[in-house]
């Protein structure tokens, strides 16, 4: 059976992936997960400079899922190249690198330096930072904003480039067409939906933060529904994520468009999630003699 899928011209030998910040850059789960099983490896948000994070505590269980807020703390560019890089480069799997900025130019720093790189197969951005030079509204908010952003990293990206969409818009086919009007070569979604909880018996907030994002298998129906508008809506694949923890939420995902599919939350109770849906798939596959997973993508109308 051929289970291999394609992104922006880049064969995945199987649609699964990991979601940015829920994997580190692979080193972390190496003792529990073969990474050259995976069809790709998406790394956590890289900046051009480090970045601290939010102050504690930043993360929060909630019914069905659970609560970020760890402010996309990252080593910055230059650790990431000297150390990260290497150690994905020796297995045999496809590498994303997710890139996050406070301004367009801090983007194209770390796009450019990223371009020196013969090892680094996409570009994931992260349009959910907030724009500093805008006020803070998030480049993904807005949609001339984010096809400015867009259009300014597409320029200068020596790899395809994936937009990450945030699902914290009215309507999330207007980002996905701005982006694709801009020039990008696929698409990821959904990331995180801003939330809060509040700690009732210390009157304070759960979270640090106030707000966090929300994400585990709460957040799969809309997450569904989102991948399918925008797989109706343009003519980009796209890497469907939020939620998925089993075979069957992976396959939902790519019925509904998703040409690959990314498990995140998942990961931290269960290293091993990636490897049994890779096998779940390949089990449906076999059960519904289906000898292409091609067939699937996008087939409920």
């Amino acid at each position: 059976m051929n289970t291999s899928v394609n992104i922006a011209g880049v064969t995945f030998k199987n649609p699964i992936t990991v979601a940015s910040g829920t994997f580190g850059s692979g080193m972390e789960y190496d003792e529990f997960v073969d990474l050259n099983r995976l069809g790709a490896v998406t790394t956590k948000g890289v900046a051009n400079v480090p970045w601290p994070g939010n102050p504690t505590p930043r993360i929060a269980e909630t019914y069905g899922g659970m609560m970020n807020a760890i402010g996309l703390q990252n080593p910055g560019i230059d650790t990431f190249m000297s150390r990260d890089i290497p150690f994905l480069k020796d297995k045999d799997t496809k590498i994303i690198v997710n890139v996050c900025g406070k301004s367009a130019e801090d983007y194209l720093e770390v796009v450019e330096k990223l371009g020196e790189s013969d090892d680094v197969d996409l570009l994931e951005i992260n349009v959910s930072c907030p724009n500093v030079k805008e006020g803070g509204i998030a480049f993904g908010q807005d949609p001339k904003a984010l096809y400015d952003i867009t259009k300014a990293i597409k320029a200068k990206a020596k790899q395809p480039i994936i937009m990450k969409l945030s699902p914290n818009v009215t309507d999330i086919t207007e980002m996905a067409k701005a982006a694709e009007a801009a020039g990008t070569d696929a698409l990821s979604l959904i990331n995180t939906l801003t939330g809060m909880k509040i700690d009732i018996n210390k009157r304070t907030f759960a979270v640090a933060n106030k707000t966090a994002g929300v994400s585990g298998p709460a957040i799969k129906p809309i997450a569904v529904r989102m991948v399918y508008q925008v797989a109706n809506a343009v003519k980009l694949p796209i890497i469907g994520m939020g939620g998925v923890s089993c075979a069957e939420d992976a396959i939902e995902f790519m019925m509904a468009g998703a040409t690959a599919v990314a498990v995140g939350t998942a990961n931290f109770h269960n290293p091993y999630a990636t490897i049994e849906i890779i096998d779940g798939i390949e089990a449906f596959m076999t059960k519904n003699n289906i000898e292409d997973i091609n067939e699937i993508i996008g087939c409920v109308k």
